[in-house]
């Protein structure tokens, strides 16, 4: 006689159109391939969408204008992807603003300004995220953090206090939202990611985050079954210390 089966049939979530906010060519760029690959359509947000030209023509998806830091502009944003391609079910959000420099010398507006794209847009972006998810009671948030999230550096707080402000930020909705079916996840990104002209050296292999293997993690944490939901996620190469 056969043993019963302990196994059990736990449903992944399926997404079908996800929003990138602060895209660009580099971990941007490798989120979009990834999910397109897995079947969603994929909307790209920029200040500057000419450059996700080739991005889009690669998988099928569309570029749009947006300052983040903008409430009018989020606004319209999601607006313009709801009319042009879907409800967006997955929202990423990636823009940051970095000011580096002694606190003596800082400038208080490019500070101010800063923290706007990195604290204030991930707040605008989710507030409209959440607004079209709630109905359905499905979706998921993911923001992109960075060691500044965790710790900061000298002649780099401006962007710790953002990133510490946004993952608070990510806390605080995952611990409201997750009851109602909607993933709130925060990304840790640990090291520098390598990019055309900044890649990990012969004697020094997979010493920086490779882009594409930063991407499958955020595809992963998409795929988790909501009776075992992480709410962060740090990824590391083995160079840094932790």
């Amino acid at each position: 006689m056969s043993e019963p089966s302990t196994e059990r049939s736990t449903p992944i979530p399926e997404f079908r159109c996800a929003l990138i906010v602060g895209a660009g060519q580099g971990l941007s760029a490798a989120i979009a391939r990834l999910f397109a690959r897995y079947g969603m359509q994929v909307a790209l947000a920029s200040r500057q969408p000419e450059k996700l030209a080739s991005v889009c023509k690669e998988i099928g998806g569309q570029a749009f204008s947006c300052d983040a830091a903008d409430p009018d502009d989020v606004q319209r944003l999601f607006a313009e992807v709801d009319g042009a391609m879907c409800e967006p079910d997955v929202v990423v959000y990636n823009a940051s603003g970095r000011v580096r420099g002694p606190i003596a010398d800082l400038d208080p507006a490019q500070v101010e300004r800063s923290l706007a794209v990195t604290a204030y847009g991930g707040f605008l972006i989710g507030q409209q995220a959440v607004r079209r998810m709630l109905p359905h009671k499905h979706g998921a948030i993911l923001f992109t953090g960075a060691s500044a999230s965790v710790k900061g550096y000298p002649h780099s707080a401006p962007f710790a206090m953002g990133k510490f402000a946004l993952r608070g930020l990510a806390q605080s909705m995952a611990r409201e939202l997750s009851p109602q079916g909607i993933h709130v996840a925060h990304f840790v990104i640990d090291g520098a990611i390598a990019q055309p002209g900044r890649t990990s050296t012969s004697t020094l292999p997979d010493s920086m985050l490779d882009p594409e293997a930063i991407a499958v993690n955020y595809l992963h944490v998409l795929r988790q079954p909501r009776s075992a939901w992480t709410w962060e996620m740090e990824v590391r190469p083995w160079v840094e210390k932790f």
